[in-house]
């Protein structure tokens, strides 16, 4: 168990990292967009950027997907907090033991199987941006989905794993 929570761990931190840095890239678009619409019209040129709208649009899933396993692993999801927050540390860990195999398991199972054939289709239709000036490869971003909810899932199963060694006594 502590080696796949180890191993799991490692890819999701690489994910972490990975999303992170589009972050910072998505941020920069989007002041170059921003910049850009403001300046235009005192240049008295037109602009209008469908590729670079979409651009953002495409970094921001990039960075929801790789960064949401990530997020659960470093104990930085939502979460409510109100009674949470006055547990025991063992409370804690049954708390995310049952929260874990009730709702982030079986949501995880469902959001994959239910975007499997949404997927499908996207990429053998090689889907792109419905706009004329959009950017293509729109199937990589529906791919994202099933990509994301398996890290989440295999992140939610290391949570599981380090919430039975720690009710056992073992130190995850």
């Amino acid at each position: 168990m502590k080696t796949y929570i180890k191993f799991i761990g490692k890819i999701n931190n690489l994910m972490g990292s990975i999303s992170a840095w589009l972050l910072i890239v998505m941020i920069l678009l989007i002041c170059f967009d921003v910049l850009a619409k403001w300046l235009a019209p005192k240049l008295g040129i037109q602009y209008s950027n469908t590729a670079v709208f979409e651009a953002q649009w495409y970094l921001f899933a990039f960075v929801f997907m790789l960064g949401t396993a990530f997020t659960l692993k470093s104990d930085r999801h939502v979460r409510v907090d109100v009674f949470y927050a006055n547990f025991s540390e063992n409370k804690k860990v049954w708390v995310n033991l049952i929260g874990t195999l009730l709702f982030l398991i079986p949501f995880c199972f469902v959001t994959i199987q239910t975007s499997l054939i949404y997927v499908r289709n996207s990429f053998i239709m090689h889907e792109g941006s419905a706009d004329p000036d959009g950017l293509p490869y729109r199937f990589i971003i529906k791919g994202l989905i099933i990509f994301g909810f398996s890290l989440l899932l295999l992140q939610g199963i290391a949570l599981i794993f380090e919430s039975i060694l720690k009710i056992r006594g073992k130190e995850a």
